[in-house]
This record gives C-alpha cells, sequence and structure tokens, in this order.
C-alpha cells in the first residue's frame, strides 16, 4: 500500500511517468421500443424494458499529473489483452519515457511473466525493461487511481443505454477526447502518514 502512496507523492517526472491501469467489463444494451423524444410539456420517455447485447471490456490507462487518459475496447479481459495493451503503452503513448510505472490490480491476469507467453524473448524483455508494476494491495484496489477515471467515465458517458460496440467506441472516444483537451488531472490527497492512522489495523502488530 505504501508503495503506492509514495509512489503517488513524487513529481512529475516525463522519462519516468506514472500511469494507472484498470478494466471493467460493459453491458450493451438497447431498447426494446423506440424511446420517445422531448416534446413541449413533456421530458423525454423511454420504455423500461430492454435487451440485453454483448459483453464489452474497456481498458483505461490514465497519467493523473498530466490530465491523460486512454480508453480502448476489448472482446475479451484475458492476459494476451492486457499485455498487447502493455505494449501500446510502451510504444504508442510513451515510446521515449526511461521507464513507465505501472500502478494496477493483483488479477491473475496481470503477470509480468506472460510477456514470455505472447512475444519471443527479445520482444518481452524489452517490453518488461520498459515498465515497472506497482500493484494494489488485495481488497486494496481503491488505491488504483484509474478507478476515478471510470467512476468518471461511467457518470458522464456510460450511465444510459448503449447498444452497440460502435456506438460505445464513438461515445468512449469523445469523452476520451473531451478530458484530454481539458487537462483534467486528479488530486490525489491520501498518504502514507494517513494510512498508518486510518488504516493502522491493517499493519502487522510488534510484541515486545
Amino acid at each position: 500500500m505504501e508503495d503506492v502512496l509514495s509512489l503517488y507523492r513524487e513529481p512529475y517526472d516525463s522519462s519516468q511517468p506514472v500511469v494507472c491501469f484498470d478494466e471493467h467489463p460493459y453491458q450493451l444494451v438497447s431498447h426494446v421500443r423506440d424511446p420517445r423524444p422531448a416534446e413541449p410539456g413533456t421530458v423525454a420517455r423511454e420504455d423500461y424494458h430492454y435487451r440485453q447485447e454483448e459483453t464489452k471490456n474497456l481498458f483505461l490507462a490514465s497519467e493523473p499529473l498530466t490530465g491523460w487518459r486512454t480508453v480502448t475496447l476489448k472482446d475479451r479481459r484475458t492476459t494476451e489483452d492486457w499485455v498487447t495493451f502493455m505494449k501500446s503503452i510502451v510504444d504508442e503513448h510513451y515510446p521515449d519515457a526511461d521507464c513507465i510505472r505501472v500502478v494496477l490490480d493483483n488479477l491473475n491476469t496481470h503477470k509480468p511473466a506472460a510477456f514470455y507467453e505472447y512475444f519471443d524473448p527479445k520482444e518481452a524483455r524489452r517490453l518488461l525493461d520498459q515498465l515497472e508494476f506497482h500493484f494494489t494491495p488485495v481488497h486494496g484496489s481503491w488505491l488504483n487511481m484509474a478507478e476515478i477515471e471510470f467512476n468518471r467515465l461511467q457518470q458522464q458517458c456510460l450511465d444510459r443505454r448503449i447498444p452497440d460496440a460502435a456506438t460505445l467506441r464513438q461515445e468512449v472516444a469523445a469523452w476520451e477526447q473531451s478530458l484530454n483537451a481539458a487537462d483534467t488531472e486528479i488530486e490525489w490527497r491520501f498518504t502514507s502518514e494517513d494510512a498508518r492512522i486510518k488504516l493502522r489495523r491493517l499493519y502487522p502488530t510488534i510484541e515486545d
């Protein structure tokens, strides 16, 4: 826990960016009946019946100190999808960084050794040399600032019925571009000192 909190307190360094990563499923939902648009004197209405469509997965990376984020749609949430996304972080978004420090959850698909399963050894070593993983503790995913971005995405973009992947991709891209243009940063205030006071029950007890 304190490893992640200490990382958040470091000053911005473009050669060693801190990037938070998270992933969430999203259920596509379509209307059974076309909604009624708003008219003078009445609000827009939609039938409470709906149809569940396929489920997509959203992979999100965010750099809190610069107000940048990127979201990618995936059909699955496998280890292969994860290592492929991490490769895009290295090669497409931070090609000049000396080290990309990634904060992420302790999921069983987040295995650094898996790079060798999907890339040849030389390529796997190249990617891992550029990445430094900082895992949140079990049951401590709230320490990942990417969850704040997902909450914002849910409230500002996904809190309605989206029927298909094409519409979802378009809406998420518009949300991403809007926030990136506004340089919307995250101000993180919870520190290691706070943790030692408020979460002292999680620390081991030293007995004489």
